[in-house]
């Protein structure tokens, strides 16, 4: 059976069977208190917000019988995957593979790379490690969801400028309707957050649909 989510610019159909839910770098680095985003002069507790939002279209994303898709950016601990472009950025203190609040920052393993424990991911779900900003580039990503025959995308989490627009933008290129979630995304930029979700829903839809947990909560449980 289908379902109808209310979103914009148009409620959307979609079929469980087909859909996945796509929750993206909710890690403790991010996230936290005392982690590398709040070192960085980050309000932390922007982001923070996301967390409750996303657990409730998780918990119904898993009732529903979706496949979930956590994801995590972080490298290598010899910085392999790491280009000198990024590993550059920053001051020398704060860059990627320096000591952080939470062990060296954005790298696999370390504290501050997991996911926020009202997130963890449950035996089964991939955890998709990805060294770029979108969860497509040098991942399996593509693979998984094509083996499963997804064909729409839900899409959670931090942040919305960042992270999860080049991951819709990426999955808008490879055919993938998605629907962002408002209020289970966030970013430290207010302005940005409210600027990625209207370019997405732009010129009917042009890289796809954002909606609310509310909707997607409700959407979901049809098929509950």
């Amino acid at each position: 059976m289908t379902v109808l989510i209310d979103a914009e610019p148009a409620p959307l159909r979609l079929d469980p069977a087909t859909t996945a839910l796509v929750i993206i770098d909710m890690q403790r680095d991010f996230l936290e208190p005392g982690g590398f985003g709040e070192s960085l002069g980050n309000d932390v507790s922007r982001l923070a917000r996301a967390v409750l939002p996303c657990r409730a279209v998780l918990d119904a994303a898993r009732d529903a019988g979706l496949l979930v898709i956590h994801t995590r950016e972080g490298h290598a601990p010899d910085l392999s995957d790491a280009p000198p472009a990024k590993l550059e950025r920053g001051e020398p203190s704060a860059r990627i593979g320096a000591p952080g609040p939470m062990g060296r920052i954005l790298i696999r393993g370390e504290p501050g790379h997991d996911i926020v424990p009202a997130l963890a991911p449950r035996p089964g779900e991939p955890v998709i490690d990805k060294p770029g900003k979108g969860a497509f580039y040098a991942t399996d990503l593509g693979a998984i969801l094509e083996a499963r025959g997804v064909q729409a995308l839900l899409v959670c989490g931090v942040t919305t400028e960042v992270c999860v627009h080049t991951t819709v933008r990426e999955a808008n290129d490879r055919g993938y309707r998605c629907v962002v979630i408002a209020d289970a995304c966030a970013s430290y930029f207010p302005e940005f957050h409210e600027a990625g979700l209207a370019m997405v829903k732009a010129q009917g839809g042009i890289f796809g649909w954002v909606s609310t947990s509310a909707a997607a909560v409700a959407a979901l449980r049809q098929a509950g």
